[in-house]
């Protein structure tokens, strides 16, 4: 559980809230054929390490796709949607891609 304070209180957030939100920004990217099983199972760990958050993202790709794409893609797109949804600065994004898929 990861709790941001504001003035106008605590606000705490869950991991299953920060799975979900990643999984989901993930998902919609060009060339993400599946989510990988990873840490969790879902193939996403969110971790605090100091005021900002640590991703790493499990991920199968389509075959024939440029893989470097793809993944700055969903580096783009995690990081954008996470400090969009939370105000949270995202420290970096690690990306595993644990296989290729034909479509």
């Amino acid at each position: 559980m990861i709790t941001k304070v504001n003035p106008y209180g605590h606000i705490s957030l869950t991991n299953e809230y920060f799975t979900a939100l990643v999984q989901h920004a993930a998902e919609q990217c060009y060339g993400v054929a599946a989510m990988g099983q990873g840490a969790s199972g879902r193939g996403v760990a969110v971790l605090e390490e100091g005021r900002r958050l640590a991703i790493t993202l499990h991920i199968k790709v389509g075959y024939g796709l440029n893989i470097k794409s793809i993944v700055q893609s969903i580096t783009h797109r995690v990081q954008e949607e996470v400090q969009h949804a939370t105000g949270l600065a995202v420290q970096r994004i690690d990306v595993f891609v644990d296989d290729i898929l034909s479509l």
